[in-house]
């Protein structure tokens, strides 16, 4: 499965990847990921082990990735916001076996190979100039490439509504088939040239920036990070024909396009990750002259579920139709389809959807009742079949495209001495389309700061789900069973 993605529609010297000036070959691209695949051979990767993948946007992701399925083992892509202990969470749920880490991420959090092996208990791969010595020497000759594409490819890591963190469990077909949904959907061609900004660890980046283009024989320009001035400058330079970012994006773009620039080689940008706000929609077609559609996909199914076409109706608010071989309905709390027009929870199936999480059965039949992937999103479609999600029946937060469950975050707030009750919500913001906020409810005589309690998280959650804003108060709303009312929170908000 792995080596049809790169014979299909490509010719070797076509160029597969752009990065700080360099191009590589689709032939390059084939021979680094075959000697990645046999170096991890050689030092014991064998079929089935997890290897956790902590690298930046680059050549070396694709490779490290592409190369670990490639040898039959499974790509644990982790978030480069995390610490050290929610990297140590994930390495123990998944029964990780090996971790592949950039140099730039061990000097971030001032560390060495040595330390994050003695800290995780597991045999650390750094990408360095040894590295490179060592995969440059290996002998690819006899190596076999992995075919079944059945197996598990990948663990993505998702919070579920206990805040519990759990991998959902992708194989090679999940994400090859939706990466041809994405082609097929969104008129992808050989002669398009896209731009991946959105961290690659990220699904939406995989499948959408780097999986799918590969597969049509198109062309990627990477960049480490997202740096409007130079988004802007590459659009224009590389010629970029399809952009993916999530709102919070566009927004950061509005900002920096003070002048109308306009992009005639860009045929369209996609909008995922998060809802993106009609008056951004509006501004970006009308100020930045780009061609914008909004899409809609989870972890869970790969992730793409849903785009609004390229080339015919628009409409502003929806997440568009189900892209091909993909089938979606709303319905009620017994599962029974609703009609157009009401409202009711988004339920999916594809042969894009994952396999179910690891270790979490219970999780999975809910997850996956009678067939259908269960989005947790309440939605509702018009007459032509367009969906519009209404809202989410969790109660996660979506901070610039990334998930933070108030669960997770209140569990750590609790283990802090001077807590007696919290509730975290998640509160609008233009720029990143909402931020956390938290409720605190002390224990008595006990006094405490904003700041005194951040420095207590910071060790202990990823800078993305702290909260900005805290407020003590004397109590939290409740109902007559004592459940904490967040409703009432967040319409205070308001």
């Amino acid at each position: 499965m792995v080596g049809e993605i790169y014979k299909h529609n490509f010719n070797s010297d076509s160029i597969a990847l752009k990065f700080k000036g360099s191009n590589i070959s689709y032939g390059q691209l084939d021979q680094m990921i075959l000697a990645y695949a046999a170096y991890f051979k050689k030092i014991g990767v064998k079929t089935g082990d997890k290897v956790v993948l902590s690298c930046l946007n680059s050549p070396e992701f694709i490779y490290s990735y592409m190369g670990t399925v490639r040898n039959g083992g499974i790509i644990v892509p982790v978030n480069l916001l995390l610490t050290m202990e929610e990297i140590s969470y994930i390495i123990k749920d998944s029964e990780a076996k090996y971790m592949i880490i950039h140099t730039a991420i061990l000097q971030k959090l001032e560390l060495t190979k040595e330390s994050v092996k003695d800290t995780l208990g597991i045999t650390v791969i750094v990408l360095d100039e040894e590295f490179y010595k060592c995969v440059s020497e290996v002998s690819t000759e006899e190596f076999e490439d992995f075919s079944d594409e059945n197996a598990i490819s990948t663990f993505l890591y998702t919070s579920g509504t206990t805040g519990k963190q759990k991998a959902a469990m992708l194989t090679h077909k999940n994400l090859l088939f939706n990466a041809k949904q994405c082609y097929l959907g969104l008129t992808a061609r050989p002669d398009d040239t896209y731009m991946c900004v959105l961290p690659m660890f990220h699904v939406f980046a995989f499948t959408s920036c780097i999986l799918m283009p590969l597969w049509s024989g198109a062309t990627v320009t990477i960049l480490e990070s997202f740096q409007p001035k130079e988004i802007i400058e590459t659009l224009l330079k590389d010629e970029i024909t399809v952009f993916m970012g999530v709102p919070a994006m566009y927004v950061v773009l509005l900002g920096a396009a003070k002048k109308k620039i306009s992009f005639p080689k860009l045929r369209f940008a996609v909008s995922g990750g998060a809802s993106l706000p009609v008056e951004i929609f509006r501004q970006v077609k009308e100020i930045m002259k780009l061609p914008i559609i909004e899409g809609y996909g989870l972890t869970e199914a790969s992730p793409a579920v849903c785009f609004n076409p390229p080339y015919g109706a628009q409409k502003e608010g929806s997440i568009g139709l189900p892209i091909p071989y993909m089938e979606c309905k709303i319905v009620d709390d017994n599962d029974m389809e609703l009609p157009a027009g009401e409202i009711g929870e988004l339920v999916v199936r594809g042969e894009n959807v994952m396999l179910g999480y690891f270790k979490q059965e219970e999780e999975t039949r809910k997850a996956l009742l009678n067939g259908w992937l269960h989005t947790g999103d309440l939605a509702k479609k018009d007459k032509d079949g367009y969906i519009y999600i209404v809202d989410r029946k969790k109660d996660m937060v979506l901070v610039a495209g990334l998930n933070v469950y108030p669960r997770e975050v209140e569990e750590v707030i609790y283990q802090y001495s001077k807590v007696k009750e919290a509730a975290v919500i998640g509160v609008k913001d233009k720029l990143r389309g909402e931020y956390v906020k938290a409720f605190i409810v002390l224990k008595e005589s006990e006094k405490c700061t904003s700041t005194e309690l951040l420095h207590y998280l910071k060790d202990r959650l990823a800078a993305y789900k702290l909260p900005r804003v805290i407020d003590f108060i004397p109590s939290l709303p409740k109902n007559n069973t004592g459940k904490i009312m967040k409703r009432i929170l967040k319409e205070q908000q308001n």
